[in-house]
């Protein structure tokens, strides 16, 4: 493969360019100076996990318009649930480092765990986020506190920071909490109604609330939210390949699941789909997850076409996606949440060149209709081995040319995405200083 193709599509790095000039309309409040946020997240870099790909685009771009940036996260180790990168790069409990992009980063502490059991995560994030607050009190008084949830304990955290430094808060929910709590059945009885009853209230108090999908975002609204914009998942086009359809002829149909492999995913329909195709075909899965065992498992049991491999980076993801003749987004279709969320790996896809096999409904499954870039299919394994059978005989179906990077260009390209974020920001800081 070609030394120059560059990817971000599984957290890696790419060289920043250097800080432009801010521009005055997008990268500075009321009183004509660049602003300095702080983000409270639960994973960033070095880890490699959806909110570090998506707030290291963001922050990139924030720099270039010479905002300041405080992070405040745990030490890095996700997803194995322990630090297994020398301190000087994971960050060390309650201490400063600098991050790849001139940000400041203060590490909270953690609670080492399997990775595998709920009640061990759930304590490591109860921990890394009332560890949070105290790290973010360290820090000089930012303009404003941006908090990203899931995790919901860090929503509590950015609140109560924001309240300590009498800032405005901007609360981003990047799945449809709480409402995705009711569905998946996280928490039950009373425990669930006092969730709920936290989330809504910190939602309805926050200055700004920031959706990543129309449909959660009407949702917010509908719910008294009054403040609410969207900012979509995305990627920065200029660091994405385009590679060449895939063979117009080809013995075996090579398919690709790219992602987490968790509850959410219900990632048995591809694997008994695969298995009712048979040997014509091959299944690839890459990343971890906590039903990888199970799914493993599954497929020995099926003696399904499948290969599991671990989590990829860099040039061995581009090595996948240039192999693969589809790709796969998938999200289980008997939670009503999961109709206003579009998985972030739709976008990656999209934009490569790849047709989609897309195992969704509600907004994802109409981006892809709209994109005009695959096939959305029923989730059950009998329809998906159908679809199948049928792009591999006819594979001029899978020449999705780049309509779907042509989507993404003009609705999900991060550059674009950032400058609309940042002049929201910078409304939500001067509309508080006004007050």
């Amino acid at each position: 493969m070609s030394g120059s193709k560059q990817l971000v599509l599984e957290g890696s790095q790419t060289k920043d360019d250097g800080l432009t000039s801010p521009k005055p309309d997008e990268s500075v409040d009321s009183s004509g100076k660049p602003l300095r946020i702080m983000l409270m997240i639960h994973s960033y870099w070095p880890e490699h996990s959806p909110p570090q790909r998506r707030w290291t685009t963001l922050i990139r771009e924030f720099r270039k318009a010479n905002w300041d940036v405080e992070v405040v996260a745990p030490v890095a180790h996700f997803p194995v649930g322990r630090r297994t990168l020398p301190a000087s790069k994971a960050g060390r409990p309650l201490r400063g480092q600098v991050g790849p992009l001139g940000e400041r980063i203060k590490r909270a502490p953690y609670v080492p765990h399997s990775g595998h059991s709920h009640g061990a995560r759930l304590l490591d994030q109860l921990v890394s986020a009332a560890m949070s607050i105290p790290a973010g009190l360290m820090w000089r008084s930012a303009d404003v506190i941006v908090v990203t949830a899931p995790s919901l304990p860090i929503m509590v955290s950015g609140y109560v920071v924001a309240k300590l430094r009498r800032v405005p808060l901007i609360v981003e929910m990047r799945d449809a909490w709480p409402d995705l709590a009711r569905d998946a059945r996280i928490v039950k009885g009373n425990v669930k109604s006092l969730v709920e009853r936290v989330v809504e209230a910190i939602q309805l108090r926050a200055d700004m609330v920031v959706a990543v999908t129309e449909g959660f975002a009407e949702t917010l609204r509908a719910r008294g939210v009054k403040n609410v914009v969207t900012v979509s998942n995305g990627l920065d086009l200029n660091t994405v390949p385009v590679f060449a359809p895939p063979p117009v002829e080809r013995p075996v149909f090579e398919a690709l699941y790219l992602g987490n492999h968790g509850e959410s995913q219900r990632l048995d329909v591809v694997i008994r789909a695969s298995a009712l195709v048979g040997d014509s075909m091959h299944l690839h899965m890459v990343g971890h997850g906590t039903q990888r065992p199970a799914l493993m498992e599954l497929a020995r049991e099926l003696n399904a076409p499948v290969t599991f491999h671990p989590s990829l980076h860099g040039e061995d993801v581009l090595e996948r996606y240039e192999h693969a003749d589809t790709c796969i987004v998938s999200l289980r279709d008997d939670w009503k949440s999961f109709e206003a969320t579009v998985p972030s790996k739709t976008y990656e896809v999209m934009s490569i060149g790849r047709h989609v096999t897309a195992i969704v409904r509600g907004e994802a499954a109409r981006i892809v209709k709209d994109a005009d870039c695959g096939d959305v299919v029923a989730w059950k394994p009998e329809a998906v081995a159908e679809l199948w059978c049928e792009l591999a005989a006819d594979r001029s179906r899978l020449q999705t040319g780049t309509t779907g990077r042509d989507w993404v260009r003009k609705h999900a390209n991060y550059p674009v995405l950032a400058k609309a974020y940042m002049e929201n920001i910078a409304a939500v800081v001067s509309e508080k200083r006004r007050i």
